[in-house]
């Protein structure tokens, strides 16, 4: 199946949700041209299909070093999603970054699909990181490695939660405004807080230098709560997207898909507002064939969002004369040094459209 029609048509369990969220991610490793029509996976995080525990490296998307997963959590409503970078500095040692990033990603979708539906506390962001963590810990086939990680759960009734380590990260989008963004977790320049998993003759070859691996935990990260509305667009990225594209940048992007789709109406002097339905939109992306016969690559508005900001997040990577933000943090911290530019790195991007089922639209009229 091509990966640009990965898609499932179950409908969520029993009773349909106040709130559910249309999903697609978007990536390419840093040294890939980005072809937007296959670089893109499609969700619907309600089916019923089990994600891979174990996927074998021969079937990872062409993300590098970066991962993403979606789930749905049991049959809740709610949805668990998330991005993953893997920590480069461990091809020194001979790791492939990539096995902890993606083993953290597949384990992190397993724990949320498989999470009793019976128990008391429900999953959070940070209990899915620490599970996944454990998890990949534990794995024989990852003795080392480690990454950042932003998850979340996305709950029916339309509340946020949210766990970030490192400088992958999140924004919240709004009525043609940044509503809400996460803040990177840095110990020093360029060096994000990380999971990691640090074998005795590493730690103890470092030490003998004088140094030491970091290892950040599930704990360390910053968890935040957020409510959510109708025509919200919450984006996930790795820092491929946010050492190279600001938030005005991301915000930018996505406006003007949503005012161009129709989702967001932005007519001059008007406010802000969203269609009442985004089904259209935001259905099974579907393949059509063009006036000269080729066929079209398939699409959802989410999807669309997805590639536009990756594919905006690739051309400004490679674009030596527009500084970003990785170089405007060079300029703070090492003012003489002559950086201009974007920053070359694998690039993944997860979006969630929001949408409020039409009874909980018309009880607010």
């Amino acid at each position: 199946m091509s990966q640009a029609l990965r898609s499932y048509s179950s409908a969520p369990a029993s009773s349909s949700p106040k709130f559910s969220y249309h999903i697609a991610a978007s990536f390419i490793a840093k040294d890939r041209p980005y072809d937007p029509s296959t670089h893109v996976f499609h969700f619907n995080p309600y089916n019923r299909i089990q994600p891979p525990r174990h996927r074998r490296k021969s079937s990872r998307p062409e993300s590098g070093h970066d991962a993403f997963f979606v789930s749905r959590v049991n049959e809740s409503g709610s949805v668990a999603l998330g991005v993953a970078d893997g920590v480069g500095g461990w091809v020194d040692s001979g790791v492939d970054p990539a096995d902890f990033s993606h083993g953290l990603c597949d384990y992190m979708a397993a724990v949320a699909y498989e999470y009793p539906s019976g128990s008391d506390a429900p999953l959070t962001a940070r209990k899915l990181m620490q599970k996944g963590y454990e998890a990949v810990c534990e794995d024989p086939n990852v003795p080392a490695g480690g990454s950042t990680a932003c998850v979340a759960i996305a709950r029916p009734e339309g509340v946020l939660d949210v766990a970030n380590l490192g400088d992958s990260g999140f924004l919240q989008l709004r009525l043609n405004a940044v509503h809400t963004s996460s803040e990177p977790q840095t110990h020093a320049f360029n060096t994000p807080f990380q999971l990691s998993v640090v074998p005795p003759s590493v730690a103890a070859r470092m030490a003998a230098f004088g140094g030491s691996q970091l290892c950040d935990l599930p704990r360390d990260a910053d968890v935040t709560h957020h409510h959510l509305r109708h025509g919200d667009v919450l984006v996930f990225a790795t820092d491929g997207v946010l050492d190279n594209l600001f938030n005005q940048d991301i915000l930018r992007i996505a406006s003007r898909v949503m005012a161009t789709s129709g989702a967001w109406n932005m007519a001059a002097n008007e406010a802000v507002t969203v269609a009442d339905s985004l089904d259209s939109l935001t259905g099974a992306p579907y393949e059509s064939k063009a006036a000269d016969g080729k066929t079209k690559k398939a699409v959802t508005l989410q999807s669309l969002l997805a590639t536009e900001l990756v594919q905006a997040a690739k051309q400004a990577s490679v674009n030596t004369k527009r500084d970003g933000p990785f170089a405007k943090e060079v300029k703070k911290y090492y003012p003489h040094e002559n950086w201009h530019g974007g920053k070359v790195d694998d690039i993944c991007v997860v979006i969630a459209v929001v949408s409020e089922d039409a009874a909980g639209i018309k009880s607010k009229l």
